[in-house]
């Protein structure tokens, strides 16, 4: 009987090893010697490991803590603190409501002082029955007493009426004041206890058409900016709305200071001079200081002989007067030293114009003007003059009709009203343009606000800042003081700092920087640094974790044991 003894399992699995390496034959190079045993590199000690780990992190540590600041340091953006809110109030009309308090005295030294007082407010209620227009307010006071005995007009007021006793009931201007003379018979005037009176009817209403044209400039200024529309006016007419749009169309942008160039083009050798000085003092130099209250003006004159018109025609016709300027020869400068150039062209050749004068190309006065003149919307005129061929010398006489045509179209370029006597008009052209300024200067706010909401990365130099505070402040001024004459100063200051404000020539560029620009800058730049340290910090995490790990198993076998 046989007994079996059980199979050491060691020993199995020596004989199995031993078996396998009988079986596989060992490697061997091409002439049969074996190869050598692949060396493994010496493990890494502990001190170059963490010297290894301290290089990477002081690194990380320079780009963190010395790289990272100095970039953001000198590439942040300053933005200068701006009172957006405010600003946006301005343009939408909350911060300031647009009214023109307007005193007129009224001079009655025929009339008793009860008599005087009883007329005044049955004039007032009057005249607050028939404006529809809030923002526009006519107030009434009687004249002092000495302004009364010396018929002068009272400065403090816009408008003076003086009221005489007459045979019929009229009204007329004084050209040289703002003064409206009213004549009226004995039995107009209304008894004490009388609520109403003819006479007052009768003044109120020539008050309301004297300045029914200022009353809808001003709307229709308010109508098309951006303020509420409780404050907008109300009945504007499309056939006025429509004149109004014209006008605002055909004259110039307010500018404080406009330079006018009189040019003499001649198509021949003759004429070669022309007096021009003695004429411009005789017919516009009186035009010229009435208006420099508002505008200043500087003046040049020039002569071209041998000038050919862009238009070679012998009569022309409608369609040949915008093109009749040779831009490209005639020495036209646009503008000289900053101030808006208004052009004044005499043309002295054989040239006619065939079309009449149409409802366009009226002047100031509501008048057309002659076929030999037309004038070009924020542009100038220009004046066809005839002579004969051997004129060589303009006299001032001989350019009496060219100067007179030219002030007519000055006024109509500067926005004169076209209604009451000239020294009213001023008066009027004087509030319209300050309450445009006004509005200019609001509306200029909320665009630079808008801006800057919509562009944060933008920089806003403190420039910027102490412009807007500087707009802000007069406008405040120009607000309360609408309607006198410091009003427009005010306003003049604050349209001048807005538009110095919005167009800084740091922001400007900015306006057109994409942030694309910033990632094709800096993706180079950053890029070939970047990989190699990310990576080297990616491969030290993994292998802290692998000795991590490798020194968790051996604790654990330790504990094991």
């Amino acid at each position: 009987m046989t007994i079996q003894q059980p199979l050491d399992k060691g020993a199995a699995a020596a004989d199995l090893q031993n078996s396998a390496a009988v079986a596989a034959p060992a490697a061997t190079t091409s002439n049969g010697l074996p190869l050598p045993a692949r060396k493994e590199p010496p493990p890494e000690k502990p001190s170059d490991v963490r010297r290894r780990s301290y290089i990477i992190l002081s690194f990380w540590l320079i780009v963190l803590c010395l790289g990272l600041p100095i970039w953001w340091k000198t590439t942040t953006i300053y933005r200068a603190d701006l009172p957006l809110q405010e600003m946006l109030d301005w343009a939408d009309g909350k911060a300031c409501r647009p009214v023109f308090p307007l005193r007129i005295s009224i001079q009655a030294n025929a009339l008793q002082e009860q008599e005087a007082q009883n007329l005044l407010r049955l004039t007032q209620h009057a005249l607050d029955d028939l404006n529809d227009f809030s923002g526009h307010h006519l107030r009434l006071q009687l004249a002092p007493p000495a302004a009364s005995e010396n018929r002068d007009h009272d400065h403090d007021s816009v408008l003076t009426i003086r009221l005489l006793p007459g045979e019929t009931t009229t009204a007329s201007f004084d050209p040289h004041a703002p003064v409206l003379d009213i004549t009226y018979p004995p039995n107009t005037l209304p008894s004490p206890t009388s609520s109403s009176s003819s006479l007052a009817t009768y003044v109120a209403g020539q008050l309301r058409s004297t300045f029914a044209e200022e009353q809808a400039t001003i709307s229709y200024l308010l109508s098309t900016n951006s303020i509420p529309s409780e404050h907008r006016p109300q009945g504007l007419s499309p056939d006025v709305a429509d004149s109004l749009s014209k006008r605002t169309t055909r004259s110039l942008k307010y500018a404080p200071t406009y330079h006018l160039t009189f040019s003499l083009f001649t198509s021949g050798p003759l004429p070669s001079s022309w007096d021009i000085e003695d004429a411009i003092h005789q017919y516009m130099k009186p035009v010229l200081d009435v208006l420099s209250p508002i505008h200043n003006f500087t003046i040049d004159t020039q002569v071209q002989l041998y000038a050919t018109p862009g238009v070679q025609n012998q009569v022309l016709n409608k369609e040949d007067l915008s093109s009749f300027i040779n831009a490209a020869e005639w020495p036209l400068s646009p503008s000289i030293g900053g101030a808006p150039t208004i052009n004044f062209v005499v043309f002295a050749g054989n040239q006619t114009i065939a079309v009449p004068p149409t409802q366009d190309s009226a002047d100031s006065s509501g008048t057309a003007p002659a076929p030999h003149s037309w004038l070009i919307p924020q542009w100038g005129t220009v004046y066809l003059l005839s002579l004969p061929s051997d004129t060589a010398h303009l006299s001032s006489e001989a350019l009496k009709q060219p100067l007179l045509t030219f002030t007519s179209h000055l006024l109509s370029l500067t926005g004169m009203p076209q209604s009451g006597s000239l020294p009213l008009r001023l008066s009027t052209l004087a509030r319209i343009r300050s309450a445009d300024l006004l509005l200019r200067a609001s509306s200029t706010l909320g665009s630079l606000a808008r801006l800057a909401l919509a562009l944060p990365s933008i920089s806003i130099p403190s420039s910027v800042a102490d412009g807007v505070s500087k707009t802000m402040a007069h406008l405040r001024l120009a607000c309360e003081t609408l309607g006198r004459p410091e009003g427009l100063a005010h306003a003049r200051v604050a349209e001048a700092e807005a538009e110095r404000a919005f167009f800084e020539k740091s922001m400007v560029g900015q306006l057109y920087f994409p942030d694309e620009h910033k990632i094709a800058v800096y993706l180079p730049l950053l890029g070939p640094v970047a990989v190699p340290l990310v990576m080297g910090l990616l491969n030290e995490l993994k292998a802290w974790r692998k000795r991590r790990r490798e020194a968790a198993e051996v604790a654990q076998g330790k504990k094991k044991e």
